[in-house]
């Protein structure tokens, strides 16, 4: 036995050892590792066997995977393809659409382009400045509009002298409530009286006269319910009216000093400023700019100037010979080229409407404010991202919404009304003032612009409720495109009809 022994070791050396030749030359490392390395790490992984030595089943396993693991390798950096979305999926995660946004601009420009070329070779050129000027002047040594502005001084001048009395104890609460009440009833009511029965008035020195006056009617609103606020607090919490924001610390300052208290605030000066202020809410202490950039000024200035004569411009180019060419489907109740003429309107003017936004919420209010070192410039937000229609009409007009909301929809909810009857009342006042602003110089009554406000009320239930994201911005924009030119129609429609025609008969 022993002697076989001795006689199969060699044997079994020699095998052993050609399989160890064998197997370090199929796996020879390809990343510079030597031989003995990979042995010893096999030999570590595998275990060892009597003697130190790797069993040959696991040798011939750990070299199977050790190939599959250098196929896949291969695999992997030959293969081109793997699990993405397409770049138009919602679920892609892409937002950068600025080239397909450019090409949206480009495409609008050589469509207008072509229109406005088809509008010269077919009307000519219609701009007419002088036009202009009679529009607001008939006779020129008779103002009536230019007058009705200059009398309004007056009616700030009895607020003023009203908050005065009132502070002083002079007048009660409920008399000063009385003065301030039939003080803004007469601004509302003597200019449109004035316009009314006044022909040389023009439509559009009316409508400049309404909207000036409206515009101090809800600035004096706010200047009464502030500084009664303020009287409130100078009764109720008298102790520590030097801390609160009536008032502020000794340690807070502007430029002119310490900040005005009540009723320090009852100047000519204070008020006038607020006159003029490019805001419809009141405040003792407004937030200022340092000083007055002269190069912001004139960049706003010119911004204002362009868009006076662009929109001057085009319409008297292109919005007129539309509006001309409907009135013959508008009698003869043509449906088909009723709607063509109002699809052609909605272009010029949308575009005109968009010129007016940026010309006088951006221009005309950042030249005010930056000549006044008005601090707050936030006259608008991103409403062209409206997903709904409550959201377009709280972010185009901020000092509109603001107003609304701090003097008419909270006073409502103190008073125990419901969010949606305080909504539909701030709705009901902004198309009475929209009616107000157009019917009245145009001297006829077709609530229009009335209905149409009040019309967004169920388009704004129906946008929230079934439309939202992409869907709700489109709605916003097809109600603003498609809206506003059909109210001009409707009202110019009614202008020819009532003057026009009744003058021919």
């Amino acid at each position: 036995m022993g002697e076989s022994h001795a006689a199969e070791a060699p044997a079994a050396l020699r095998r052993r050892a050609t399989l160890a030749a064998e197997l370090g030359a199929s796996l020879r490392p390809t990343d510079g590792t030597s031989a003995a390395a990979l042995q010893s790490s096999l030999a570590a992984d595998g275990g060892t066997s009597a003697g130190g030595n790797v069993p040959p089943e696991t040798v011939r396993a750990k070299s199977k995977s050790d190939k599959r693991k250098r196929r896949s390798d291969v695999s992997d950096r030959l293969s081109c393809h793997k699990t993405r979305e397409s770049l138009l999926s919602s679920t892609s995660g892409y937002n950068n659409y600025r080239g397909i946004l450019n090409w949206c601009v480009v495409m609008l420009v050589l469509s207008n382009a072509r229109l406005f070329l088809e509008n010269l070779l077919r009307y000519g050129v219609l701009v007419d400045p002088i036009q202009v000027i009679a529009l607001f002047l008939n006779d020129p040594y008779r103002w009536p509009a230019a007058c009705l502005v200059i009398v309004s001084v007056v009616f700030v001048l009895v607020a003023l002298y009203t908050e005065r009395q009132l502070s002083k104890g002079s007048f009660t609460e409920v008399a000063g409530f009385l003065v301030h009440c039939i003080n803004m009833a007469i601004m509302l009511t003597l200019p449109a009286a004035v316009v009314l029965s006044v022909p040389s008035v023009t439509p559009v020195g009316g409508a400049f006269v309404l909207g000036t006056y409206t515009i101090l009617s809800l600035k004096l609103y706010s200047y009464k319910d502030v500084n009664m606020w303020c009287r409130e607090l100078s009764m109720i919490k008298a102790k520590k009216l030097s801390r609160s924001l009536s008032c502020p610390s000794a340690q807070h300052f502007n430029e002119a000093g310490r900040k005005v208290c009540y009723p320090g605030n009852l100047t000519i000066r204070d008020m006038f400023y607020f006159v003029f202020a490019p805001t419809l809410c009141y405040e003792l202490n407004f937030p200022r700019s340092p000083n007055v950039r002269m190069s912001f000024l004139l960049r706003r200035l010119l911004e204002m100037l362009f868009f006076i004569q662009m929109l001057v411009g085009l319409t008297q180019q292109w919005m007129v010979p539309i509006i001309q060419s409907s009135m013959k489907p508008l009698e003869d109740m043509d449906l088909s080229r009723m709607t063509e003429r109002l699809l052609r309107l909605a272009v010029p003017n949308h575009l005109l409407w968009l010129m007016f936004f940026y010309g006088f919420f951006h221009s005309s209010m950042n030249f005010t404010a930056e000549l006044l070192c008005f601090g707050d410039r936030q006259f608008y937000n991103d409403w062209w991202n409206s997903e709904t229609v409550t959201h377009f009409w709280q972010n185009w007009n901020i000092p509109v919404h603001k107003w609304c909301i701090r003097h008419f929809y909270k006073p409502l909810l103190r008073r125990g009304f419901s969010k949606i009857v305080s909504q539909s009342a701030v709705f009901f006042l902004s198309a009475f003032f929209h009616e107000y602003l157009v019917s009245v110089p145009l001297r006829m009554f077709r609530l229009w612009a009335f209905m149409g406000m009040m019309a967004q009320l169920p388009l704004a239930w129906f946008v929230g409720r079934f439309l939202h994201g992409n869907y709700g911005n489109a709605a916003v924009w097809i109600s603003l495109i498609i809206g506003q030119p059909f109210a001009v129609l409707m009202y110019v429609h009614d202008y020819y009809v009532l003057h026009h025609i009744q003058e021919a008969d």
